[in-house]
């Protein structure tokens, strides 16, 4: 395959979908989002996974927030397009849409709410991967999808299809990322999706992360990444430990709730989500915001 996939390496900053006052996807404040990211040192952008609301937008929204991402960008970094959903059609045509935009590589989630065999799974992601050139990379997140993509299948999967390059790991089975790099190969690209096991992930070998956590903190998840690869192990053992009381903040409440709630908290966008979806009620802001106020953000100057 062509492409580089080096590139992919690194801190994927999972980019929140910003709402307007009327629920409307507010591209003006989307790209300002995606600007910042690539000032503070996010080493690629990813739109529409978990933390972009894909269930809650519809097939055009979808592709609106493709185009203001890939325009915005312009080449700058990678840009990995989640293009999955629980529709194989649907998925094949965000795929197709994902490339002829001119993404870097497309980001597929195993199918929620149909919870299929391992075997539906193996011929689900081949179908997807040989639709398209574009690297394809898996992700697993057992928690949203009650299903757990087996290291053995990712094998089978990438002998199928090799732009099938990597996989986001969503997984709090620690266990089962050495099992993906033992079993599919150690070349594979397995990026964290659990904020607190970034570093551990890193130092197995891991890809990089794709870390909701990038949202309020984009240059500190990218030097986790960079002090690993640059060998500074014990500043980036520290980083992690200054880190973890904001990543387990971040998910008191289902994700992106808290994560807007904090970049309203820090001025960055009108925090909206739409149903069937809440907002953290004022308990848990207040709290969210005495978190917060202890890294600084909430005072931070340039807030967007």
């Amino acid at each position: 395959m062509p492409y580089n996939i080096n590139r992919l390496k690194g801190s994927i900053a999972p980019v929140i979908t910003p709402f307007d006052q009327n629920l409307e996807v507010d591209h003006v404040t989307l790209r300002r989002l995606i600007e910042w990211q690539i000032e503070e040192g996010s080493h690629g952008i990813s739109v529409t996974g978990t933390t972009g609301e894909p269930s809650s937008l519809a097939m055009q929204e979808r592709l609106g927030v493709f185009r203001t991402t890939i325009d915005t960008v312009a080449g700058r970094v990678p840009v990995v397009l989640a293009t999955g959903s629980n529709n194989l059609e649907e998925t094949l045509e965000l795929t197709h849409q994902a490339e002829v935009l001119g993404a870097d590589a497309a980001l597929v989630i195993v199918p929620y709410y149909n919870r299929p065999s391992q075997e539906g799974l193996y011929h689900y992601f081949v179908t997807v991967a040989k639709s398209t050139q574009l690297p394809i990379v898996l992700y697993n997140i057992p928690g949203r999808t009650a299903v757990n993509l087996d290291p053995a299948t990712m094998k089978r999967i990438r002998i199928a299809a090799e732009n099938v390059v990597g996989v986001k790991e969503a997984n709090r089975d620690f266990e089962q990322v050495s099992m993906v790099l033992a079993t599919v190969g150690r070349d594979f690209l397995v990026y964290s999706g659990i904020e607190s096991l970034c570093y551990p992930m890193l130092m197995l070998g891991g890809a990089g992360h794709i870390s909701a956590t990038a949202n309020l903190m984009p240059k500190a998840v990218a030097d986790l990444y960079n002090l690993v690869s640059e060998g500074n192990y014990q500043q980036a053992l520290d980083l992690h430990f200054r880190l973890l009381p904001l990543n387990q903040a971040l998910f008191w409440e289902t994700n992106p709730g808290p994560v807007k709630t904090a970049l309203g908290l820090m001025g960055h966008i009108n925090p909206s989500v739409r149903l069937p979806l809440q907002l953290p009620g004022r308990d848990l802001t207040e709290r969210l915001a005495a978190v917060l106020d202890a890294y600084g953000l909430i005072a931070r100057e340039g807030a967007l």
